[in-house]
């Protein structure tokens, strides 16, 4: 838990995809985005512009600009995030995500849309499955719902600036580069009622030597509640310990 990382074949929250032609940046417009008819909206865990009563984007699903070429997929992916007792939330189709660059000024290669949807989705699923790590130590997880969520790309967290601050003191060690992207998930236990705010700092790594992009996500409970500061305690306690040991076990075999 914490800061992970790695690839879509392994359990952590690197991501080697195809590279997106907007470096460093989310592929995802949530800004500027704006309200469209659409007779099923699509339901993304990051925000793009939504009706404030009910969480809900509704994005077109129609090309918007004259400069697209190319048909574009509408289909909607759903994922495996819960949204309530029946339904999962679904991701935007490669068109909608389309024309959400096209709102930001990003007109990106018709034949890049796919491999960048397919980025967004991944980080999401990566972002679900480590707050799903975290519930387990509380309330087991099962049943646990995305009620909401918010995209705050403006705002850069208190863990985020510590961060930036550790770097400019220690470049070697730490990266005082900002997160490209920060998100707020409201999770719901089942067992209890109870809604938990989560934090999600997205990074850009260093590409891998053949150009693949890396990311890495920093998932963890906001410092909203005496559980959840409790639960941050514990965990940087336990792999701090785990840390130690493990360099305890790297000098023994050098020595050696």
């Amino acid at each position: 838990m914490g800061q992970t990382s790695s690839s879509p074949t392994t359990s952590n929250t690197d991501i080697h995809q195809t590279k997106p032609q907007v470096a460093g940046r989310c592929p995802v417009d949530h800004t500027t985005m704006k309200k469209a008819v659409d007779d099923t909206p699509a339901k993304c865990p990051v925000q793009h512009d939504v009706d404030p009563r009910n969480q809900m984007p509704t994005l077109q699903q129609h090309p918007i600009s004259m400069n697209q070429a190319a048909s574009l997929s509408t289909e909607r992916v759903s994922s495996t995030i819960p949204r309530d007792d029946s339904s999962t939330w679904d991701y935007p189709s490669p068109q909608q995500f389309y024309n959400a660059l096209v709102r930001k000024g990003w007109e990106t290669p018709e034949e890049h849309i796919e491999s960048m949807v397919d980025i967004h989705n991944f980080l999401n699923e990566k972002a679900w499955e480590e707050v799903v790590k975290w519930e387990r130590r509380v309330d087991g997880a099962t049943g646990l719902q995305l009620s909401r969520f918010k995209g705050r790309p403006g705002d850069i967290s208190p863990k985020a600036r510590m961060f930036m601050f550790a770097g400019r003191l220690f470049p070697s060690r730490f990266s005082s580069e900002p997160p490209f992207d920060r998100h707020d998930w409201i999770v719901k236990r089942a067992k209890t009622g109870e809604e938990v705010r989560y934090v999600i700092d997205y990074y850009s790594l260093p590409d891998e030597p053949n150009g693949t992009p890396v990311f890495s996500l920093d998932v963890r409970p906001a410092l909203d509640s005496f559980s959840s500061i409790k639960e941050r305690i514990s965990v940087a306690a336990e792999e701090g310990w785990a840390n130690f040991h493990q360099n305890q076990g790297s000098s023994s075999q050098t020595s050696s």
